[in-house]
């Protein structure tokens, strides 16, 4: 189908109009229909039958979740794909999952089903808990990571029967009181011991949440679900990518999401420990399985042990020789160009060897430990206590090979070399973490996603930097002229009727010494006769200091990120405005994202500083270095896109319904004293400005 059909069509306008007549304030946006228009064309193949991808910045208040559920769940369901929607934050799969899509359900009459997709570890894993809490007390002993007291095994004996009773459907998210992450990280499911050929699993809480997904039409999924899938190949938790639309919304986090996806990390002395462990595995693995095959793969895993542990011994003697190398505040080595000594270099190369092979007849071992299980040879709840144990191992031994593979691994010329580096941890024994990251992961994202599959549209309310889109694509690997479709749209509001950017006179810029104390001064005059006030600030360190010199001169009603949780500031914050009560909001960077705080909310925004990262991270700076080399400059093509991006996000605070109305001030004379300080401020919503 390379148009869409005129049926298709017909249904999206046919549905759209039902929904504006359904809802009491609906205003029929030209933006909102334009991109409906343009997502469906593009899914459809309209614009390039190969490249079906969309990348849209919808700006606040256009409804852009309506838009994108218009432009492909009807398309889909004509041309028998699914729509996988993923998102970034919880509170956007609650919306389209309560919200959103059953609105359109009812509105659209199209006969469609959709449910929420979680990781495993959202699962309990009922084997799991039956031997935690079980009578077999020497496997119990071995199961629990420290000994438990009875309040514990009393809680999980009442899981366990809320579960039989169908009082508990097995997911984390449901309990009616929450257990602390280690407790429940000993009963979650996991993807190396739970395995739906074993009877007691086959009705798994997972395995029947998974039956359920095979027959869904629309997906909903966070940013590290699809990654996980991807991973894998694709088509493994999700539907296959090549019969999937996905909807990728709040895409400005896909970079650093799949960034984070494709690193690795691995102690030294703590894998030597945990090595032996699976050493003692291999042995009762040889003595429990009857067949004769178990002999050679458990003799060679044990060779393979020796050999790694022997290696790794060697590279923690050449980091305790290097101990004046790790004395910086960061306590931590980056190789430059992601290059190791050659001493390393081999080490590493022998590492990615023996951790393959090993990983290879582990796997065989596992191959035979389930015949066994299957024919009945070993009894019910011991073949339970080695599935955990030998998954648990292979889990490790996975990740030990991904990462001296990323180690060893030579970069590629053409593109960015891997960032690597080792961080000293101090504790009972002295030991090293070594980390590999890409850099970039464009590559990447081609050969798994854009090429793979059948359609996608990236969409957020902040995509551009600098009124382009030339960062974003940069990250993602995708290219302004490679057939995918770019669509801007501005927010209907009226910036410049409801909205005041104000610069005031300063006497310092951030980078002075005194500039702290002329914040303080400038907030106090800033937030006199004001109801609702967010102060965000660069940093924790300078929110506290500010903090300190404000307190005594602000009756009531400050409250600081960090002091209780983000909701209780929120809902603290909301019923002083409603009691017409002044109320200060003082918050960091993860407040200037997600933060919804419409009408008489907020009405006067206060930025300290040009939101500008410090590269501290390896990766980061690996990357700058790497930009450097080519002759690039890292501030302006990394820093100022970035700041820029956040510099929106952070203005777009104020206005979050068409009658908000308010007043942004920014505290940083950057903006006009540096020749970068007008592409930033050109690049924001065309606010009234007052600059002094």
């Amino acid at each position: 189908m390379r148009m869409l059909s005129a049926d298709v069509k017909t249904q999206i306008r046919t549905i759209y109009k039902g929904i504006a007549s359904a809802l009491p304030d609906f205003r029929s946006r030209r933006e909102q229909n334009y991109i409906v228009a343009e997502i469906s064309k593009t899914l459809a193949g309209e614009y390039d039958k190969h490249r079906r991808i969309i990348v849209v910045e919808a700006g606040t208040g256009i409804g852009k979740s309506l838009a994108y559920i218009l432009g492909s769940i009807p398309l889909a369901l004509a041309s028998k794909k699914k729509v996988c929607i993923a998102t970034a934050t919880v509170a956007l799969q609650e919306q389209l999952l309560h919200k959103d899509l059953p609105f359109f359900l009812a509105q659209s009459e199209l006969d469609f089903t959709f449910g929420l997709v979680k990781g495993r570890q959202r699962y309990v894993c009922l084997s799991k808990l039956e031997m935690l809490i079980g009578a077999d007390n020497g496997t119990q002993m071995a199961m629990w990571q420290t000994k438990p007291d009875n309040s514990q095994v009393k809680q999980l004996q009442a899981l366990l029967k809320d579960y039989h009773e169908g009082k508990w459907n097995g997911e984390r998210d449901t309990l009616t009181s929450q257990l602390p992450d280690y407790l429940w990280q000993q009963i979650a499911c996991d993807k190396h011991s739970c395995h739906r050929q074993l009877a007691s699993h086959r009705n798994c809480p997972f395995h029947k949440a998974r039956e359920d997904i095979d027959n869904w039409d629309v997906l909903i999924a966070n940013h590290s679900l699809l990654f996980a899938d991807l991973e894998l190949g694709g088509g493994v938790i999700l539907p296959d990518p090549e019969e999937l639309y996905y909807i990728i919304d709040e895409a400005h986090h896909l970079p650093m999401v799949a960034r984070d996806f494709s690193s690795a990390q691995s102690t030294l002395r703590g894998a030597i420990d945990w090595l032996d462990k699976i050493d003692k595995t291999s042995s009762k693995l040889q003595n429990q399985i009857k067949s004769n095959h178990i002999i050679a793969p458990a003799q060679a895993m044990q060779d393979h042990v020796t050999d790694l542990t022997g290696l790794l011994n060697q590279i923690a003697h050449y980091c305790d020789s290097q101990t004046k190398r790790f004395d910086n505040p960061e306590n931590r080595i980056r190789f430059e160009h992601g290059k190791l000594p050659e001493a390393l270099m081999i080490q590493a190369e022998n590492l990615a060897t023996v951790s393959t092979t090993a990983l290879k007849q582990f796997n065989k071992m596992l191959v035979l430990l389930s015949e066994a299980i299957k024919d009945g040879d070993i009894p019910k709840h011991q073949s339970e206590q080695l599935l955990t144990e030998t998954g648990f191992m292979l889990q490790r031994l996975e990740n030990l090979q991904k990462l001296w593979k990323m180690m060893a691994k030579e970069d590629n010329p053409k593109g960015a070399p891997m960032a690597r580096w080792i961080e000293l941890i101090t504790g009972k024994q002295t030991d090293y973490l070594f980390n590999a990251s890409p850099i970039e992961v464009g590559f990447m994202l081609e050969k798994l996603l854009w090429d793979k599959a059948a359609g996608v549209v990236l969409c957020s309310a902040t995509l551009r930097a600098l009124n382009n889109f030339n960062h974003f694509t940069r990250q993602v690997g995708l290219s302004i002229d490679d057939g995918s479709r770019y669509l801007a749209l501005d927010s209907p509001f009226d910036f410049e009727q409801n909205a005041t950017l104000f610069l005031p006179q300063m006497k310092t810029e951030p980078t002075d010494d005194s500039y702290t104390e002329e914040l303080a001064e400038q907030i106090l005059a800033l937030i006199e006769g004001e109801q609702a006030t967010l102060v965000l600030f660069a940093s924790y360190w300078q929110m506290e200091k500010v903090a300190d010199l404000v307190e005594n001169k602000i009756k009531t009603g400050l409250q600081l990120q960090g002091t209780a949780s983000r909701q209780e500031i929120l809902t603290n914050h909301k019923k002083r405005c409603d009691e017409n009560e002044p109320s200060i909001i003082f918050g960091t960077g993860s407040f200037s994202e997600g933060l919804d705080l419409p009408g008489e909310y907020l009405t006067n925004l206060i930025i300290t500083k040009l939101p500008f990262a410090v590269p501290t991270s390896p990766v980061e700076q690996a990357h700058a270095e790497y930009i450097k080399i080519k002759g690039g400059n890292p501030f302006l093509q990394l820093t100022i896109p970035d700041a820029s991006r956040k510099l929106i996000q952070s203005c777009g605070r104020l206005l979050r319904k068409e009658q908000d109305y308010g007043r942004i001030t920014i505290l940083d004379r950057r903006l006009v004293s540096k020749r970068y300080g007008k592409s930033l401020l050109d690049a924001l919503p065309p606010f009234r400005r007052v600059i002094e």
